[in-house]
């Protein structure tokens, strides 16, 4: 038996199980599709994600960092957004008393540096890496005094463990086996992600402009590598996407700022925007991190690290208490409430955010105008926003 099952070894269920071996519990880790190992020849992924500073202290704290390759870490000082008729406020890292404002990593890279953490761990023993899926899970109710949970899996064996963590994405069967209900919806917009290759080195600094349709975003990856995000309607996102890489190129050239500069693009993908959240992080033996819990807006990049924020707390209360027998009250006494909260209130800044930048309404578009020109000269506020958003504060 296990101490904890770990359902997906994305970013957040990767660096859990990692954190979890370190304290010296025996972990089960499940994962069906294994990312492929990482070749500096390899085009870069579609799948990319904004690490704050409090994030990538997590993983530094936990030896991952040292295993992302740092030709593919990409550093950001400045950031930029701007309405398309011109006010703008503009952050850099010395109004956070920082030297940098965060990361952009490809999500594969942070996977395979936390496994290979786990690999290289003195407690490595404790791993067991699971190439399968869940088929179901067997939660015993409070009334049973055996506090186990039963996992039948992809392969047909049982496996068991004292605790389940779903870290397993917004269709979380952990969430769904342990009867966890959620409350969200899907936005009008959608997202088109395109890489692209730049004539020129990426410079530090990201940027996004705001259209009534939706923003327009430039993320600064590595060497001459980036990526656009295009917010737009479902159908525009729709029939953006099947456009051939040249038409697509006319399209951004007309649509994005001037700053986009020259480019060639190396792939894209569509996906839509949904707000997902919870009722419960906690249920009988199921643990809810990440995606499984929380799906949020990602105009501000916030996904992944209120993610890891779940994480961190999870480990250090884990870290804490006596035993896994008696983690449950932690759990539904700090875990829950604070992390319930604190995600609740970015998904609901990030809903206003939405709103204000997606509304073409006269009394709004002013208001949204008037808004930005005062942040450009409110340095204290900016600085509390920045701190906020990095995680710092």
């Amino acid at each position: 038996m296990y101490d904890f099952c770990v359902n997906g070894a994305g970013m957040t269920g990767a660096a859990t199980a990692l954190g979890l071996i370190r304290q010296g519990y025996s972990v089960a880790l499940l994962e069906p599709r294994l990312p492929e190992q990482f070749d500096p020849e390899q085009p870069p992924d579609l799948r990319v994600s904004a690490i704050s500073l409090a994030s990538a202290r997590l993983l530094k704290e936990l030896g991952a960092w040292q295993h992302i390759p740092a030709s593919r870490i990409r550093r950001y000082d400045r950031l930029s957004v701007w309405e398309e008729s011109g006010a703008r406020t503009d952050f850099d890292a010395t109004m956070a008393d920082t030297d940098t404002l965060g990361y952009f990593i490809e999500n594969r890279l942070i996977q395979l540096a936390c496994l290979q953490a786990a690999r290289e761990s003195k407690h490595n023993e404790k791993l067991a890496l699971i190439n399968a899926a869940p088929s179901s899970i067997q939660f015993n109710q409070p009334e049973n005094d055996e506090t186990v949970a039963s996992v039948l899996l992809s392969t047909d064996k049982t496996i068991s463990a004292r605790w389940v963590i779903g870290a397993d994405g917004a269709q979380s069967l952990v969430r769904r086996e342990a009867g966890i209900g959620v409350s969200g919806w899907q936005y009008e917009q959608h997202a088109l992600g395109i890489i692209v290759k730049l004539d020129k080195p990426v410079a530090d600094w990201t940027w996004q402009e705001f259209h009534s349709s939706g923003p327009r975003a430039f993320l600064p990856m590595y060497d001459n590598i980036g990526s656009f995000i295009w917010y737009d309607s479902a159908k525009t996102i729709k029939n953006l996407s099947r456009l051939d890489n040249n038409k697509l190129k006319q399209r951004i050239t007309e649509s994005f700022p001037a700053h986009a500069g020259s480019f060639s693009i190396v792939d894209k993908a569509a996906f839509p925007l949904t707000r997902m959240h919870a009722q419960q992080y906690v249920r009988y033996q199921a643990i809810l991190i990440g995606d499984a819990a929380h799906t949020i807006n990602p105009l501000a990049g916030q996904g992944v690290n209120i993610g890891f924020k779940d994480v961190a707390l999870l480990l250090n209360l884990i870290d804490t208490c006596d035993g896994t027998d008696t983690l449950g009250e932690l759990l539904t006494r700090q875990y829950e409430p604070v992390r319930r909260r604190d995600n609740l209130a970015m998904m609901s800044a990030m809903d206003g955010f939405y709103w204000l930048f997606s509304n073409d309404n006269p009394p709004v578009k002013w208001l949204r105008n008037k808004m930005l020109s005062v942040a450009q000269r409110a340095i204290p506020a900016k600085r509390l926003v920045l701190k906020y958003a990095m995680g710092i504060q």
